[in-house]
């Protein structure tokens, strides 16, 4: 078959290897710009041709274009350049095609396979089902691992674009075949899948391989490929998978029109959810709640109910539905309520997402996330502002992901914040913290009880000889602030 692969950037290259190396005719258009030296050569010792006019292929036959949810070219773009008889798929879409053998296997063997996106809480949601499920093979933003007696590091430090999903399944094969095996003859991975289950995160949608498909939320609904598309439209790629779960009032908000017959939906506030949660009682360390669903479809076309009682780490509202979502998918797999359970007790929060950690006589809530936006940092700052003991340091990177958070908005909440409780004590950090500093000092009348220290470190050096507690709110990927 004849493929034209369109950007380099995000997994193209990936995807056009994998193509070429299955026999594939590949060309490849390196929309960006982006292709070092080592990619060319690359590319060019698996026989994909770059290009750098998609209408000088407008006379091949039988052409098929894997082009990005985010790319400012859609289906119709590449019709007009190239010809009408173009076959169209994401890179989302590329994947589950490149994937069928496996995808296959999978199913043969009844491992589930879990899809998760959202704006927010996609890294806690496979994390806590981590917890849950048997030895999971996870996909995050974090990285690639395999969970057995002890967590297996896959790769560190990897993107959650579509195509490391294969790439994180060929690292898990050569985890099982290694080299120096005698069951590997060094020519040929045997086919073998040394996990239960696998947990895939992606950012702009899915692949519809999910046996589950679980829709955290959109919080924010910003713009994507040059302001044709946004969040929601390339997220809707979740609803290909067989069943899904999705947060209720994000359902109804932007897809309403989907059928309701398999998707779950789980809420705080609502009991028109398939599953909700009641009795929450809030603590920074342990959160004790009660879960109820009702007729919640399951995998085998089950109708189920029921209720019980479950802690967990989750000291907010944002991390209670996180939760929500991972029971919400284990309950659609038919995982025992027990099981479940002890799930949920097991987890601690992550590390550089939410969790907690002391330093001398203070304890640090830290709120690390490479996608913070001002209604996720306003649910943290929730958590504690009743607390008197407490410094919230908000600071962080620019470059982080492809959305820049909107700095007046911001400004404006903290300031509102400050308003309403004159008591509150925020202390603003690094590059977006210096950038809010001089915006609130601009405004009218200077808000005293908002300082800005230069260095993140200091700022946390400085609560902990004062005996304060800190809620760290920090954009940024974690290996940035994981180094004190």
């Amino acid at each position: 078959m004849n493929f034209l692969v369109v950007d380099m950037t995000h997994g193209g290259v990936k995807l056009s290897i994998k193509l070429s190396k299955d026999n594939n005719k590949v060309y490849g258009y390196d929309i960006y710009n982006t292709l070092k030296e080592s990619e060319l050569k690359e590319l060019d010792s698996n026989n994909v041709k770059l290009i750098e006019n998609i209408s000088k292929l407008k006379d091949i036959q039988n052409l098929s274009v894997i082009s990005p949810v985010h790319c400012p070219l859609d289906e119709s773009d590449y019709k007009k350049e190239i010809n009408e008889n173009i076959k169209y798929y994401t890179h989302h879409s590329g994947v589950k095609l490149i994937l069928e053998p496996w995808i296959k296997k999978m199913n043969g063997e009844n491992k589930p396979i879990i899809e998760i996106t959202g704006v927010k809480g996609k890294t806690t949601t496979g994390f806590i089902l981590k917890e849950i499920l048997n030895n999971p093979l996870l996909l995050s933003s974090l990285g690639a691992y395999i969970f057995k007696e002890e967590a297996i590091i896959l790769k560190k430090n990897l993107s959650i674009t579509p195509a490391n999903i294969i790439e994180t399944i060929d690292m898990a094969r050569k985890i099982s075949n290694p080299k120096c095996s005698l069951d590997n003859d060094g020519n040929i991975l045997k086919d073998e899948i040394n996990y239960d289950s696998a947990i895939f995160e992606s950012s702009l949608g899915a692949c519809g391989i999910g046996d589950i498909g679980i829709f955290t939320n959109i919080i924010e609904n910003y713009p994507i490929a040059k302001g044709k598309s946004n969040a929601s439209i390339a997220k809707e790629q979740i609803f290909n998978c067989k069943l899904v779960v999705c947060e209720y009032h994000t359902l109804n908000e932007y897809y309403n029109k989907h059928n309701k017959n398999n998707i779950n939906t789980f809420a705080i506030d609502d009991r028109n959810a398939s599953l909700i949660a009641g009795n929450i009682n809030y603590s920074l360390s342990k959160t004790t709640f009660e879960v109820e669903y009702n007729n919640l479809k399951t995998i085998s076309g089950k109708l189920i109910s029921g209720k019980f009682n479950a802690v967990s780490f989750a000291p907010g509202s944002q991390h209670i539905l996180n939760i929500l979502a991972a029971t919400t998918a284990a309950l659609s797999l038919e995982i025992d309520e027990d099981r479940i359970i002890e799930g949920l007790s097991n987890f601690k929060g992550i590390s550089g997402r939410s969790s907690i950690r002391k330093i001398s006589n203070s304890t640090i809530i830290e709120e690390v996330n490479p996608g913070l936006n001002t209604s996720s940092i306003e649910k943290s700052i929730n958590m504690v502002e009743a607390y008197e003991n407490y410094n919230i340091i908000i600071g962080g990177k620019y470059g982080i992901t492809c959305e820049e958070i909107d700095e007046y908005k911001l400004t404006k909440m903290i300031s509102d914040k400050i308003s309403n409780n004159p008591s509150l004590k925020i202390i603003l950090t690094d590059e977006l913290g210096h950038s809010i500093h001089e915006k609130i000092n601009n405004m009218d009348g200077k808000i005293e009880s908002v300082k800005y220290i230069k260095v993140l470190d200091d700022a946390i050096d400085y609560s902990v000889e004062d005996n304060k507690n800190i809620l760290l709110i920090y954009r940024s990927n974690y290996s940035q602030v994981n180094k004190r």
